[in-house]
C-alpha cells in the first residue's frame, strides 16, 4: 500500500495545494466519465445492432467513417494547439464546454436522424481532447522520467473513470432513457470544463536565452529524435492495425461458430484485462529499460503470441490474443506518447500528435478491415498476426538502430 501511495504523490503538493498534473487528472476523470455516459446511451443505435453476417457492406462503411473525425481534427487542432503556450488548455476547455453542449442538443434528437452529425461532432472533440491531454502532460511533470508513468496514471483514471460512469448511468438509462443519461453527460462535461479553466503548467518556461550558431551535435541530436519518433509511430501504427484486427477477426470467428455470449464476454474481458495490466506495468518497466526497447518488447509479444495461438483451439485462441494484444497495444502506447513528449518541439507537439492519431485510427481502420474482407479462421488469423508482429519487431530495430 506504501508503494502505491508513493507512486501517486505527484498528484499533489505540499500535501494541500493540488500538482499541476492533478489539475490535469481531475479533467482528465471528468471528461473519460462523459464520454463514457455518452457511448452508454448511443451504444444500442449506432453501431451493435448490425448484424455482421448480414450487412458486411455496413460494417465497413461504419469502420471507413471513423477516420473522418481525424481528417477534421488533425488539420486544423495541431496549428491551433500550437500557437501559444495556452493554447492546450484553451482547447481542452473549450473541448469539454463543446461536448456540454453537444449532449444537451443529443438529447433532444436522440431517437432521429439528426443524432448522427451530432455524434459526429461529439467524437471529434472526444479526440481534440485527447490530442490536446497528450501535449499538455510534459508541461505538468518535472523531468522526462516521468512521462510514462504520468501518461500510464491517465490511462487508468480513463478506465476506472468509465466504470464509476456505469453506476449512475445504468439506472438513469433504464428508468429515464438515453436522453437522460445525455444531460448527465452534459453536467459532467460542464465540471470538466470548469475544471480546465484550472489547468496550470509545472513551470514557466524559461526566457530563451541569446541564440547561438547551430552546432553538427545539435542537428544530429535533433535527427535522432526525428528517427525514435518515425520508428516508434510506425511499430505503433502496425499495433493498432493488430487491434482492429483482432476485434474483427474474433467477432466474426466467433459468431460463425455460434459461440456462446460467454466466450464473446471472456474475450472482451481478456482485453480489457491486458489493457490494465499494461498502463500498470509501464511504469515499473520504464525504470528498468527506456521507452524504445518497451515498444520492442510489445511486439515481440504479439508474435510470440500469435505464433502461441495457431496451436490453440479458436476459443482460448482469441482469449489469448486478446489479452497479449491488449498488454501489448496499451504498453506501447504510454512508450510511444513519452517519446514524442520527450523528443518532439514543444512549439510542435500539437501537430505531431494530431497527425500519428489520424494515421493510427487510419491503420486500425485497414486492419480491421481485412478480417470484414476476407473470412478467416481464427487460427489464420494468429498465424497473421504472429507474422505481422514479428516482421514489425524486426523493421523497428533496423529503424531504430540504424547508423
Amino acid at each position: 500500500m506504501d508503494e502505491i501511495r508513493a507512486g501517486w504523490r505527484p498528484l499533489t503538493r505540499h500535501d494541500r495545494e493540488p500538482s499541476p498534473f492533478s489539475r490535469l487528472a481531475i479533467t482528465h476523470a471528468l471528461a473519460a466519465a462523459g464520454d463514457a455516459l455518452v457511448t452508454m446511451a448511443l451504444a444500442g443505435s449506432l453501431f451493435f445492432s448490425i448484424s455482421p453476417h448480414a450487412a458486411r457492406g455496413r460494417v465497413a462503411l461504419s469502420l471507413v467513417l471513423t477516420i473522418a473525425p481525424f481528417a477534421v481534427v488533425a488539420p486544423f487542432l495541431g496549428p491551433a494547439i500550437d500557437r501559444r503556450e495556452s493554447g492546450r488548455r484553451t482547447v481542452v476547455f473549450l473541448a469539454a464546454a463543446g461536448r456540454a453542449l453537444t449532449c444537451l442538443y443529443m438529447a433532444r434528437v436522440v431517437h432521429g436522424l439528426l443524432l448522427f452529425p451530432a455524434a459526429f461532432v461529439s467524437l471529434v472533440l472526444s479526440k481534440t481532447h485527447a490530442v490536446a491531454k497528450s501535449s499538455l502532460v510534459p508541461a505538468v511533470v518535472t523531468s522526462d522520467e516521468e512521462l510514462v508513468e504520468a501518461n500510464s496514471k491517465l490511462a487508468l483514471i480513463a478506465v476506472v473513470m468509465g466504470f464509476l460512469a456505469a453506476i449512475p448511468g445504468v439506472p438513469v438509462l433504464q428508468l429515464l432513457g438515453a436522453e437522460w443519461v445525455l444531460r448527465l453527460a452534459a453536467v459532467v462535461f460542464g465540471v470538466a470544463a470548469f475544471s480546465a479553466l484550472r489547468l496550470r503548467p509545472a513551470a514557466e518556461p524559461a526566457e530563451p536565452a541569446e541564440p547561438a550558431e547551430p552546432a553538427e551535435p545539435a542537428k544530429a541530436s535533433t535527427a535522432k529524435a526525428s528517427t525514435a519518433i518515425a520508428a516508434a509511430a510506425v511499430a505503433m501504427g502496425g499495433l493498432r492495425a493488430g487491434v482492429g484486427f483482432l476485434t474483427f477477426l474474433a467477432a466474426f470467428s466467433l459468431r460463425r461458430s455460434h459461440a456462446p455470449a460467454w466466450v464473446f464476454g471472456a474475450v472482451v474481458a481478456a482485453s480489457l484485462a491486458g489493457t490494465l495490466v499494461g498502463s500498470v506495468l509501464a511504469p515499473r518497466l520504464r525504470k528498468m529499460v527506456v521507452e524504445e526497447r518497451l515498444v520492442a518488447g510489445s511486439l515481440a509479444l504479439v508474435a510470440v503470441t500469435g505464433l502461441i495461438a495457431t496451436r490453440l483451439h479458436p476459443r482460448p485462441a482469441a482469449v489469448l490474443l486478446a489479452a497479449a494484444v491488449g498488454l501489448a497495444a496499451s504498453t506501447a502506447k504510454l512508450a510511444f506518447d513519452a517519446i514524442v513528449q520527450r523528443d518532439a518541439p514543444d512549439g510542435a507537439r500539437g501537430r505531431q500528435f494530431a497527425r500519428f492519431e489520424a494515421a493510427f485510427q487510419l491503420a486500425w481502420v485497414v486492419g480491421a478491415l481485412a478480417p470484414v474482407a476476407v473470412p478467416m479462421p481464427t487460427r489464420v488469423g494468429a498465424f497473421v498476426l504472429g507474422v505481422g508482429g514479428a516482421a514489425l519487431a524486426g523493421s523497428y530495430l533496423a529503424l531504430r538502430w540504424r547508423p
